[in-house]
């Protein structure tokens, strides 16, 4: 009976977690209509302006040495760090015979750039141009792949890492620290006047769906090879 609650129990998160992220779908489609019309223009802009100096547009607002911090920490979110960070993980993942993990862990990071790119090309939403850029960029603005894929490897290895340590405030760490990654990287696309804060926002709400896919589908996968070694036994 106890075995059978907590099937119920998992099959019911798993309904649950598939409302919320249909939920969240939701909101990234109104939020990419109103960008496609132009309606989140305004907004944007303005607090695009909001966060340089008056007097010279070029500079973050606040000490001088907020731009160096800012590009630093913009960089956790390019694809290189991403890259390796991602490699690092996959590497621990078949250490520990974690295989479909891992696989599954690498082909959502890899799925999730290539989505990515698919949507800013069928966007194509400039770049803003109300302020001077402070990194170079090429690319489309909508949504940030800064932003997106900042929260799909973070969020994973916050989840990862709540499975495998002990203690709730622990556990709550980790994922805090996952949170504030991604939100770091999110808001330096921002002040340094490379992508709407729209932009992040819809990379935020992607990273989070992507992320919690690849969190459903690797604990369906272990649940199911846990079920095999057990009448194996």
């Amino acid at each position: 009976m106890t075995r059978w609650r907590r099937l119920e129990r998992a099959e019911l998160t798993v309904l649950l977690s598939g409302l919320g992220l249909c939920a969240v779908l939701f909101l990234f489609i109104r939020l990419a209509s109103e960008v496609m019309e132009g309606d989140t223009q305004a907004i944007d802009v303005q607090i695009i302006r909001t966060l340089r100096s008056v007097a010279d547009p070029a500079r973050p607002i606040g000490p001088a040495w907020v731009e160096g911090a800012l590009l630093d920490i913009t960089a956790l979110g390019s694809p290189v760090v991403l890259g390796l960070i991602v490699l690092i993980i996959t590497g621990y993942l078949l250490l520990e015979a974690r295989y479909v993990t891992a696989a599954i862990v690498l082909a959502s990071s890899i799925s999730g750039e290539i989505l990515n790119e698919l949507l800013k090309l069928f966007f194509e939403r400039p770049r803003p141009s109300v302020v001077p850029h402070l990194r170079a960029v090429v690319t489309a603005s909508f949504p940030s792949g800064h932003a997106m894929e900042s929260a799909i490897i973070y969020l994973t290895l916050g989840a990862l890492l709540m499975r495998v340590v002990a203690g709730r405030i622990t556990k709550i760490y980790c994922m805090g620290m996952a949170i504030l990654l991604t939100l770091l990287v999110g808001v330096s696309r921002v002040f340094l006047g490379v992508h709407y804060p729209s932009d992040v926002l819809g990379g935020w709400m992607l990273g989070f769906v992507w992320a919690a896919i690849t969190l459903l589908v690797t604990r369906r996968f272990e649940r199911t090879v846990d079920r095999e070694r057990e009448h194996a036994e």
